[in-house]
């Protein structure tokens, strides 16, 4: 440790790199600290030094003499800023032990969440030392978890944490970067989304995303996909969340949809791994950084029901211009060494959840061009859209099935029967009706995508979807639903403690259909000892009754009676 009244020292490895660099160069301007910017390139190091500060040392954590190396540095804080950490094979955590002997404190920048996740394996000697040790020291899990924590309060259950990265295009490019996400491309991730553990590729679920305010304030529509982090192995469990899902994008179209595009050979099982296209990919992401722009942000998003048990979402969003955007992932180091050298953090080792207050974000983004922004949506779901003031009024098992953020599955049993006439039922298969059946296992799983619902229903193995939208005149009660190239306007009404969905008008392939070729539907959901019903019974004129079905749902992960 260093001495008594000398400045402490903070040592940097990997402290000339894209974010090892910005954390540096924030510590030297607060001279308070003694900073040793250290890594393999002692060149490198030099060079950072010569413009920064600080004093350049050759450091690396694979050589065999590295942990005596470390030790005679006496470092009070080393900062592992060097990566990939998905490297790091079988719980490596050589640079956290090394800290451990030679009695320094430990953070790191990893992004890797079965790295940040086991490195509590190291707590009970942390412990022992009254030292601390803490992984995922940057935008992700320390800032989108502080952002978790400030915004929670806010909510009695929380559905859905959605995290989204959109840099901008001329950010700095390592070839670290780099090489994680292409390590994921293509690979399956594990996700938990309504309390249940999925996989889904690397880089799919293409969506176009728009952060932060109205206007200049925030980021225009860009390209998000699927992408591992430490937030989707520990949000679930720490913060109770139903989903937790994490998104990044590349501003550049040919960029994120050409990665997109090649993670389709790892899908397909063509190629194993897009890692060896690292550095051409580096190279043409070079030559397309003129263009695009330097603005990039972050959106944490919390879904789920307030305080009076109405669906809501809130979002801290942070928003970096004029290329400030690489010194957002350094923010949290930055302020956990100034909490360090105060006393102000728990000794131990574990991931960085919730370790800092958004409130101490401010001061350290001062003389940045970043700014923060938090809103709320009272009515962020469909069906409180479309039915204004009218949803909170709903039986309680309406509303839960109409509380969709992202994707759940209600299963249940019906009794189906089919009109007797032969055009009609033709027509029912061609819509993808189920089969006339006493009693059929039913699976319903609603998708949100974007502001519409994917509902597919399975009756005893058929299926057939549909996809439903509000109209423009929200709070109207007027939803559109759309089968393949047919869409009808429901206008949704409440007929006692009965939800009814009559159809108003349809569209075939854009042309409107004539009211006597208009469906006729009687179809209502209501709640009956506590359990969702619905009944919907279906008929055209010249046709008569096309299809009937009723019964009953329940959560797929509830226990039924």
């Amino acid at each position: 440790m260093t001495e008594t009244g000398s400045p402490k020292r903070i040592v940097v490895l990997g402290g000339y790199g894209v974010f090892g660099g910005k954390l540096a160069a924030a510590l030297l301007r607060k001279n308070l600290f003694d900073v040793i910017v250290a890594g393999r390139s002692i060149e490198k190091a030099e060079d950072f030094c010569r413009i920064h500060g600080g004093r350049p040392v050759h450091l690396d954590s694979s050589a065999g003499d590295f942990q005596n190396s470390l030790a005679k540095l006496s470092p009070f804080v080393i900062v592992d800023a060097a990566g990939p950490f998905q490297s790091y094979q079988g719980g490596d955590y050589r640079v956290a032990e090394a800290a451990l002997k030679a009695g320094s404190h430990y953070l790191d920048l990893s992004d890797d969440a079965e790295f940040t996740r086991g490195i509590d394996c190291l707590d009970e000697s942390a412990k022992k030392r009254d030292l601390v040790l803490l992984s995922g020291v940057s935008s992700v899990p320390a800032l989108s978890s502080t952002a978790v924590e400030a915004l929670r309060p806010a909510f009695s259950r929380i559905d859905l944490i959605e995290t989204t990265l959109l840099p901008g295009n001329r950010a700095p490019r390592g070839l670290s970067v780099i090489q994680a996400i292409l390590a994921q491309a293509g690979h399956p991730l594990t996700v938990t989304r309504s309390g249940q553990i999925e996989t889904l590729p690397g880089w799919s679920g293409l969506s176009r995303r728009k952060i932060g305010p109205a206007g200049e304030g925030g980021l225009p529509p860009r390209w998000s996909s699927f992408i591992g982090a430490p937030d989707l192995a520990l949000f679930p469990k720490h913060f109770g969340a139903g989903t937790v899902l994490f998104r990044a994008g590349l501003e550049l179209s040919v960029m994120h949809l050409g990665l997109w595009l090649l993670s389709w050979g790892v899908r397909l099982r063509l190629v194993r791994t897009l890692v060896p296209m690292a550095r051409f990919l580096q190279l043409a992401a070079n030559f397309l950084k003129p263009f695009g722009s330097d603005r990039g942000g972050m959106e944490v998003k919390l879904s789920g029901l307030n305080a009076q048990g109405a669906p809501m979402s809130k979002s801290w969003t942070l928003i970096a211009n004029d290329g400030d955007g690489p010194q957002v992932p350094a923010l949290a180091a930055e302020i956990l060494c100034m909490r360090l050298m105060n006393g102000q953090v728990s000794p131990g080792a574990r991931a960085c959840l919730g370790e800092i207050e958004l409130k101490e974000i401010e001061p350290a983004i001062a003389g940045l061009q970043v700014s923060c922004f938090e809103a709320a949506d009272p009515k962020p779901t469909v069906f409180q859209e479309a039915l204004g003031n009218q949803f909170n009024s709903l039986p309680m098992s309406v509303k839960a099935l109409h509380t969709v953020f992202d994707r759940h599955r209600w299963t249940g049993e019906a009794k189906v029967s089919r009109g007797r006439s032969f055009l009609g039922n033709i027509l029912c298969n061609i819509i993808g009706f189920p089969p006339a059946r006493e009693r059929t296992p039913v699976e319903v799983t609603i998708e949100r995508r974007g502001g519409k619902e994917v509902w597919q229903r399975n009756f005893g193995g058929k299926i057939f979807k549909s996809v439903l939208s509000p109209r423009d005149r929200l709070g109207q009660g007027h939803v559109y639903e759309r089968f393949g190239p047919m869409r009808f306007e429901i206008d949704l009404a409440r007929t006692g403690t009965r939800l009814c969905y009559p159809v108003s008008r349809g569209k075939v392939f854009g042309v409107p259909l004539p009211l006597w070729l208009l469906p006729v539907s009687e179809a209502s959901e209501f709640e009956l000892d506590g359990r969702f019903r619905f009944d919907v019974k279906i008929s055209l004129p010249w046709f008569g009754d096309l299809v009937h079905y009723q019964g009953w749902l329940s959560p797929a992960n509830a226990k039924q009676p």
